[in-house]
């Protein structure tokens, strides 16, 4: 974990004194979006005290209410949305960006077999919940899957963030694309992760940042060669070709901008886990524009 400033501040003092508290993951798409933001390239957007993390630690710190706005999985969002409202910048969502589920050998079958997954509140082990429910999940940080499912301490794995582009590299086959499976039983977009921001801030302090977010990422798009060293500096797979993948797949038009279709994806991935059980019914409007 990498932080640049302490970010565990009450949640009931004035939210508009200090800068406010950002968390997102060092994974090359999050740092690519934030890297004007969090380096005051963008002139019209509030300060921020960025808050550097794996997006579970990052999930579970929302259950908590320390960060004022922070980059979380859907499945954490959906059970924060009281506290917190999500913004349409910011997230990965799309097509072809889901999760996979790895292994040593083919499986027929993933019955009562044990699956490490990427956290409990991962959009990822939502998804492995609707799509197989008789699996055993074994929770560990995503970094340690693929070594974990090598050794032969789990029978298969399953994989987020920049892991999909190097399991081959630890011998590893794929089994199951959980996104595509999603993408079949519901015609949409996978909504993976969002910025979800405290409530309290108020109606004009979110609007602006995200606003903000959209300039940040306009800003790396227009200068890519200085983005890179930062994003350089936290990426846990070094290779430039992984690191511009890992970018070119989860930064996208919804990146920008989620807009109607991006909105019916997530309140799809809520119903379904409503309706499955693993989700609260939760009556709050779950973006700050609804």
């Amino acid at each position: 974990m990498a932080v640049i400033d302490n970010a565990h501040r009450s949640r009931n003092r004035p939210v508009h004194a200090l800068a406010l508290s950002l968390g997102y993951s060092p994974c090359p798409n999050d740092c690519f979006i934030f890297y004007a933001l969090a380096h005051r390239r963008v002139a019209t957007a509030p300060t921020v005290k960025v808050h550097l993390d794996d997006v579970e630690a990052l999930n579970q710190l929302a259950l908590q209410g320390v960060l004022d706005a922070s980059k979380l999985s859907y499945h954490a969002a959906f059970l924060v949305s009281e506290e917190y409202v999500m913004l349409r910048s910011g997230g990965a969502l799309g097509q072809g960006v889901g999760p996979l589920i790895v292994s040593r050998v083919p499986l027929r079958s993933l019955a009562g077999r044990r699956i490490a997954v990427p956290g409990r509140l991962t959009t990822a082990n939502l998804l492995l919940q609707l799509s197989q429910p008789d699996t055993v999940p074994i929770t560990m940080r995503y970094d340690q899957i693929m070594p974990a499912v090598a050794a032969g301490q789990v029978e298969a794995g399953l994989i987020i963030h920049e892991s999909r582009f190097t399991y081959p590299h630890y011998g590893l086959i794929k089994h199951q694309d959980l996104g595509a499976w999603w993408e079949a039983e519901t015609g949409l977009p996978l909504p993976l992760g969002g910025i979800m921001a405290r409530r309290s801030l108020g109606r004009a302090v979110i609007e602006r940042l995200d606003e903000a977010i959209r300039a940040s990422l306009s800003y790396g798009y227009a200068h890519r060669a200085e983005a890179q060293p930062y994003i350089a500096a936290h990426a846990q797979e070094l290779a430039a070709t992984v690191m511009q993948q890992h970018i070119d797949l989860y930064v996208n038009d919804y990146t920008r901008d989620l807009g109607q279709t991006g909105k019916e994806a997530v309140t799809t991935l809520r119903r379904l886990g409503q309706a499955r059980g693993l989700l609260p019914h939760n009556s709050a409007p779950l973006f700050w524009d609804d």
